[in-house]
């Protein structure tokens, strides 16, 4: 390939444009006769060429074609090449996204996952200690499965909730009306001693237990397949649009309810 055909010059255009840089300006029919062009193309070749401003035509009878300057050529065809190699870039990346978007596998959710069950001392532990990561507020729900738990199981968790908050903590509790049958008298006098901010309401009916801390993690317990009074374990998720939609579960399960303690 010529020079000029690697910056986009077929061989017949490059045939016209260098015979008419030597005969200047001439007829098609002069200029199919000097280049070799057939007669039966040359006109589809000139006029491909005025099109890209590589040539052009004297108003005459017949008429007759020009060269325009060798210098200004080839800065044009630079930049028709440019542009094209723009556009194969793009037509690139765009399949690139795609690729991205429908073959490659989504990066796994921030997240963490704790084996206990109901009244665990590893669970007792996990949850003073997942307290303790929190600054400002933590809200929680408490439905099944403590539900149909008693208070000897659930006290050291209870516990270890209320011993990883510190001092500045507000804490908002939600219970379900099943749940607060298994808390003791005693419940309220534990809440007013607690050095945190304590809010307690009950609303009818919850799905699930989980907790939201400073809006950012949330964790859900998840109820044992096999043994539904129980549950598995407690997974943690950071990612911030599930924290979001657990966020607005609450706060609309929140403000339906009721307070527990006056």
């Amino acid at each position: 390939m010529t020079e000029l055909g690697e910056l986009g010059l077929s061989s017949y255009e490059e045939k016209v444009y260098r015979t008419l840089l030597v005969t200047g300006a001439v007829t098609a029919a002069e200029l199919s006769d000097t280049s070799g062009v057939p007669k039966g193309r040359i006109y589809d070749v000139l006029n491909g060429l005025e099109a890209r401003k590589l040539i052009w035509r004297q108003s005459s009878d017949p008429n007759r074609y020009v060269a325009v300057q060798p210098e200004t050529v080839v800065d044009r065809l630079l930049a028709e090449r440019a542009y094209e190699l723009k556009q194969e870039w793009d037509r690139y990346r765009e399949k690139a996204e795609t690729v991205r978007s429908n073959l490659l596998p989504t990066p796994p959710t921030e997240s963490s996952f704790w084996l206990g069950s109901l009244g665990s001392d590893e669970m007792s532990t996990a949850l003073q200690q997942h307290m303790r990561t929190a600054e400002n507020v933590v809200k929680a729900t408490v439905g099944p499965p403590y539900e149909d738990a008693t208070w000897e199981t659930l006290q050291s968790e209870v516990e270890g909730f209320f011993e990883g908050a510190n001092t500045d903590l507000s804490v908002d509790l939600l219970f379900s009306e099943k749940a607060v049958t298994v808390l003791p008298d005693r419940f309220p006098h534990l809440i007013e001693n607690q050095p945190a901010n304590i809010t307690v309401r009950t609303t009818p009916e919850i799905a699930l237990s989980f907790d939201i801390v400073d809006n950012v993690e949330t964790t859900i317990d998840v109820l044992h397949p096999v043994s539904g009074e129980d549950r598995i374990g407690v997974i943690g998720i950071k990612d911030s649009q599930v924290v979001s939609e657990f966020e607005q579960y609450f706060q609309r399960l929140w403000t339906d309810a009721v307070p527990l303690l006056e």
